[in-house]
């Protein structure tokens, strides 16, 4: 998995490709509550937004194919809307610039065959709007 990108990466991401995958958002499994060493990297989504004052993203959540697909679908929504409420609340970026969407392991990035494809898709992604 990829090291954490700061805010200057992330914007690169989305400027060249038009999203950016951010690995550091953690989360016990199954649940959807952010866990506290994931500050790191919603700082550095915040920071980015702060110093792009237009941009829009979607949050998107991703799991890896582990489980029942439905309950993947749910959790990952549910995932999205803990990094925007976290964004939101803790970071002050306006909730208007953000939308959330969770579409479990429709999108892999990686085999989920192996532990190391399925943690490379377990992610969220910023996609511009």
């Amino acid at each position: 998995v990829t090291a954490n990108l700061n805010a200057a990466e992330m914007a690169k991401g989305i400027v060249n490709e038009g999203r950016v995958a951010v690995y550091g958002v953690y989360f016990d499994t199954g649940k959807a509550e952010l866990k506290p060493d994931s500050k790191p990297a919603l700082a550095e989504m915040a920071k980015m937004l702060q110093q792009e004052p237009k941009m829009k993203v979607f949050v998107v959540g991703h799991t890896d194919n582990q489980g029942v697909p439905a309950q993947n679908l749910a959790l990952s929504q549910q995932r999205a809307d803990a990094v925007v409420k976290a964004l939101a609340e803790g970071y002050k970026i306006d909730p208007k610039r953000l939308s959330a969407k969770g579409i479990a392991a429709y999108a892999p990035l990686a085999s989920n065959r192996a532990e190391d494809g399925r943690q490379k898709n377990r992610r969220v992604e910023l996609v511009e709007q």
